[in-house]
């Protein structure tokens, strides 16, 4: 938001210098982020008329000027060639000086003395987005009524300076010069002095009989508003309003559209013109676009609307996206004899997305953004409409057209100065509140227990007693309230039991060698089909993001899986294939959708082994990692967390090879799954070499998890050793045998250990050797030989009977 200093002192007289000025705004809340002086390094540059010019006797190229500039007529030699007698243009004078640091003194040109040089608009640095086509080549041609001899900074408005500020989205008020005014009024002390409304309707016709307003989404349109002007006459500004408009930043098109820009930067409220005879039955549907619906916007670009964009519509086709941009096919032109002039008050929210939907932003859609006041649309509207009148411009009907379904109180806000000044620690007296508040124009009601604030309608802002402390403060001054030291109990920082649990997931897997990584909490629907995912799966019901940061990622994740994947994906492009990585981090579980309650959120740990077992080294082996690594990854991971009693089987999951995935449980609660990725995941996430695949529940993880480790004793005595060599069927698997030795061996078995594992020519079809260590040791004796055999041949006995097993000869 720019403003001008002499614009905010048509509203407030103050006396203190812009930097001052600036800085007590910005103490306000209201930051000043920037001081332009706007003719700064411009002196001595004047006003002349152009009385006679002739050909150089000594150059083609260059012209010889006798120019007028009030006290005296100068000889001034130019190479312009758009100069013509009877212009007004500027002359830099003798010692004069231009912002490019050029200082101009007499000097011959091809045997000429030249008292001076014609400016052009480049070297007076005037803003290129400002000026015409014409205006931005030759020398700058001024209106021909501009009197000569002038300073050049009065006539074009660079006698100026221009605060620049830097608001935050809650100050929509202060997006308007009549705002800032207001502010600048209440700290210094000055009187708000608003703009008078004396408008005149001279039209014999009323505006209800001449055009028809229908809103038919009222939750994107709270208000809309017309006037019709008749007999208008489209031209050129006055000086004033193109400096005024100019000075904020915005180009002089017409007296029509910049009174329209001139009253939006005034009041805070974008308006449009439309012509009223180029209006399909001169009417205006407030409507969604419809599938596919296309139109012209004002900046010519042809747009394709999708039906979630609000438009203003005649009764054929959309003329206009709202609060974004006109269109074009009803632009006021100087062929325009009849305008609608439109106010309105649109939903920010839908206003924002479809700006960014179209990257299309303007002035108007950047308040509209922010949020415009409902109650100011018909001032802002006599306000536009009165100064076309004043100028001569056109004449008003009578009346107006207003659509206001759902009409707007002001808001109030109740609360005790005592309340005050406990949340600021503060002491400011209650008549002092009651005084900022009312220079703020809010109304004020007291009584001995409360008091009850009116907000005005242009502070959306403004809805709880935190609200009003902030008011209070701002305008008290933050620099009268003093510094104290914050009291309270002080406690020692600590975590939770689940995020201890986390660290020493992490601390466990960086010690078997595996990287953090950390993936996007968002998803695409696209990757459940790379993953696999069944079609009934829950983990396909996944929460919509309202405004997703590329439409790449709409979803919050349900899996860590598509993100471990992809960044697996993403080093193999890159030739980084010894990879050993895995994330610990939230998913979104939703109970239900849409929305009602917040979705669950379960930590899971997800990871992912591909490539050499080792670093490449002439001591180190060759060989790729395998599921025995994964497996290892997932034992060393429970071993870490005292986890003992989980049982691994053969299982399933989405995303892993059948018959080559092992699910890690403890009674009904699953904790996690290893394997290998399917092929046709690796195939959708263009894996070119196996990749072994490790996901579980962390939550399920700390539930069992035992971080204090219970220790024994050493033993005193010595243990004694047993192999056991047995013949089963394939379909038995280790786990089994294991479970069997360790339920039939008794207290005296301590460690059972598989070490060999044989298929072969010395064993019958569709068996297997498995060949087991066991360990036997007591605690308070040292063990005989008879005593180890009779548990050896117990362990015998009841594998044959139970598992068929037979020993090894």
């Amino acid at each position: 938001m720019r403003a001008s200093v002499k614009w905010l002192k048509d509203y407030v007289d103050f006396t203190q210098q812009p930097e001052e000025l600036g800085e007590m705004l910005t103490m306000a809340g209201v930051p000043v982020e920037g001081i332009a002086y706007l003719g700064k390094d411009i002196d001595m540059v004047v006003t002349g008329k152009l009385v006679k010019i002739e050909k150089h006797p000594n150059a083609d190229k260059l012209q010889i000027c006798k120019v007028d500039v009030g006290a005296e007529v100068l000889t001034i030699v130019t190479g312009a060639s758009n100069v013509a007698e009877g212009q007004i243009v500027p002359v830099a004078l003798a010692g004069a000086q231009l912002p490019s640091g050029l200082k101009i003194k007499e000097s011959k040109l091809r045997g000429v003395m030249s008292s001076g040089m014609l400016c052009s608009a480049t070297e007076l640095n005037l803003d290129p987005k400002m000026l015409s086509a014409e205006e931005k080549s030759g020398i700058l041609i001024l209106d021909h009524a501009t009197a000569v001899g002038r300073d050049i900074k009065q006539v074009l408005g660079l006698d100026d300076v221009v605060l620049e500020f830097e608001l935050t989205a809650n100050r929509a008020d202060c997006f308007s010069v009549l705002g800032l005014a207001r502010e600048i009024a209440v700290l210094t002390g000055g009187q708000l002095k608003k703009p008078m409304l004396s408008l005149k309707e001279t039209g014999d016709e009323k505006t209800a009989g001449l055009v028809r307003v229908e809103i038919k989404d009222p939750d994107l349109c709270s208000r809309f508003a017309g006037r019709v002007l008749r007999n208008v006459k489209v031209g050129p500004s006055p000086e004033w309003l193109k400096q005024r408009i100019q000075a904020a930043g915005m180009r002089s098109i017409n007296n029509v559209v910049d009174v329209t820009n001139f009253v939006m930067l005034e009041l805070g409220q974008p308006m449009h013109a439309y012509d009223y005879h180029l209006l399909a039955r001169h009417t205006i549907v407030v409507r969604k676009a419809q599938p596919g619906e296309r139109m012209t916007t004002l900046d010519g670009v042809k747009r394709e609307l999708s039906p979630d964009m609000l438009v203003i519509a005649d009764a054929v086709q959309a003329v206009g996206i709202a609060g974004v941009m006109g269109g074009l096919a009803t632009e006021v032109t100087a062929n325009t004899q009849t305008v609608l002039l439109e106010a309105a008050a649109f939903n920010n929210v839908s206003i924002r997305r479809t700006a960014k939907a179209l990257g299309l932003r303007s002035e108007a859609s950047g308040r509209f953004e922010r949020g415009v006041d409902t109650a100011n649309v018909i001032r802002a509207l006599d306000r536009a409409a009165g100064l076309l009148e004043e100028m001569g411009a056109c004449q008003v009907c009578q009346g107006i057209v207003d659509v206001y379904p759902d009409f707007c109180l002001p808001r109030q806000v109740t609360f005790t100065p005592a309340q005050i000044n406990r949340h600021l620690g503060t002491n400011v007296p209650a008549a002092t509140m009651a005084d900022i508040l009312r220079r703020l124009e809010f109304e004020v009601e007291t009584t001995k227990e409360k008091f009850t604030a009116t907000v005005p309608t242009w502070r959306a802002d403004v809805s709880c007693p935190a609200d009003i402390a902030e008011e209070v403060a701002r305008i008290y001054g933050f620099n009268h309230i003093p510094s104290t030291t914050p009291g309270g109990n002080m406690m020692s920082g600590g975590q939770s039991y689940e995020q201890t649990i986390g660290d020493k997931i992490k601390t466990i897997l960086a010690g078997a060698g595996l990287d953090e990584i950390i993936s996007f909490s968002f998803t695409h629907p696209a990757v459940f089909d790379q993953l696999n995912l069944p079609a009934d799966s829950s983990l396909r019901t996944a929460v919509p993001i309202l405004n997703p940061i590329t439409d790449d990622f709409p979803l919050l994740r349900t899996t860590l899986t598509g993100g471990v994947l992809e960044t697996v994906a993403r080093n193999l492009a890159r030739k980084n294939e010894d990879i050993k990585i895995y994330e610990l981090g939230p998913v979104y579980l939703p109970r239900k959708l849409p929305l009602t309650e917040l979705p669950d959120e379960p930590q899971m740990l997800c990871g992912a082994l591909s490539g050499r077992r080792n670093e490449l080294a002439w001591n180190n082996g060759r060989d790729n990692v395998d599921f025995y690594d994964v497996k290892g990854v997932a034992e060393t991971l429970l071993q870490g967390l005292g986890i003992k009693a989980a049982q691994v089987a053969a299982g399933e999951h989405y995303a892993l090879h059948p018959g080559k995935t092992a699910v890690f449980s403890i009674q009904d609660d699953v904790l996690g799954s290893i394997g290998e990725v399917h092929p046709a995941v690796a195939a959708a996430f263009n894996l070119k070499r196996k990749v072994f695949l490790f996901e579980f529940n962390a939550g399920l993880l700390a539930k069992h998890a035992v971080l204090l480790n219970q220790y024994e004793v050493l033993p005193k005595y010595p243990a004694m050793a047993r192999d056991l060599a047995l013949v089963l069927a394939e379909d038995i698997t280790a786990k089994q045998v294991d479970t069997a030795i360790k339920s039939s061996a008794g207290a005296l078995l301590t460690n059972v250990r598989l070490f060999d594992v044989y298929t072969g020519e010395q064993v019958p079809a569709g068996m297997k050797s498995l060949a087991f260590s066991l360990t036997f040791q007591s605690q308070e004796r040292t063990l005989t030989d008879a005593e180890v055999d009779a548990h050896y041949q117990n362990i015998v006995a009841h594998l044959e009977k139970t598992l068929q097993a037979k020993l090894r000869s």
